[in-house]
């Protein structure tokens, strides 16, 4: 089965290149981040066309996660237990759940579709809230892998986080910034001390997988590593190959992030 993760960045924009890049690669499984629309307004045609299945969150113009696949997902669950709000006001704890987070199982395998919340900068209530998102997706993950020690499970999307400091073209370019500080580091350390695996990184220690469009950051290739495909135990075995497909940040209207992409054995 071929897994991956794409932070789409609007899927109404780039809903032709998705679908053939799906076509070309033989996907499986895609989950996709920053859909950007609600359910009435995803465009289900084209991916229906191809064969593939919708299983989609989304509430407004920002964020979203979905999964296009090729069978049915089963046992879908929209955010985890304990996922914060975001208070936008001045009363904390008051806010909105963002659609940030959907589960399936497909053929056996648990896997998540995630949004980690950005985190803007140091001071912003923005990210003490993605520390907070975080701290309560790894106590459910842990959750989850104490309960179902045998289902292989993935969390899977944008985490915002460059963890190492060869994941972005220059560290020094970062100083006082969130995605690189030790907190938001340690946060996804945590994934790892539960018994997760960057299942990528293993096979390919370097590579980008998010340009940003201003200052011609891709022809340049100053990127950054933020895309995560994170395994349990027994979905880490069952990895034969991965992927980061770096050409589809390529061409006409791509999306600023490019697909993951691994392999599993039967």
């Amino acid at each position: 089965m071929r897994i991956a993760t794409h932070n789409v960045n609007s899927i109404r924009t780039r809903v032709g290149r998705v679908v053939d890049w799906l076509e070309r690669s033989n996907t499986d499984v895609l989950a996709m981040q920053e859909i950007k629309c609600k359910p009435e307004q995803f465009p289900y045609k084209p991916f229906e066309d191809a064969g593939y299945k919708i299983t989609m969150h989304g509430l407004n113009q920002w964020n979203g996660v979905a999964f296009a696949s090729k069978m049915e997902a089963e046992d879908v669950e929209i955010g985890f237990s304990g996922m914060p709000a975001f208070a936008k006001g001045s009363e904390p704890g008051i806010g909105d759940l963002e659609a940030r987070a959907l589960g399936a199982t497909f053929n056996g395998v648990r896997l998540w579709s995630l949004y980690v919340p950005n985190g803007r900068t140091l001071d912003d209530p923005h990210y003490a809230y993605k520390l907070e998102w975080l701290d309560r997706l790894a106590s459910s993950t842990a959750e989850w892998l104490e309960h179902q020690p045998d289902q292989p499970l993935a969390l899977m999307g944008d985490f915002n986080i460059a963890p190492l400091d060869t994941d972005v073209w220059d560290i020094s370019e970062f100083i006082g910034a969130t995605h690189v500080s030790p907190a938001e580091r340690q946060a996804f350390e945590a994934f790892e001390q539960i018994g997760l695996t960057d299942v990528v990184r293993e096979r390919l220690p370097e590579g980008y997988t998010y340009w940003d469009y201003q200052q011609l950051r891709f022809p340049k290739n100053e990127g950054m590593r933020i895309d995560f495909i994170l395994g349990s135990e027994t979905f880490a075995d069952r990895v034969t190959s991965a992927v980061i497909d770096r050409n589809e940040r390529k061409g006409e209207a791509p999306s600023d992030h490019v697909p993951v992409v691994v392999d599993l054995a039967d």
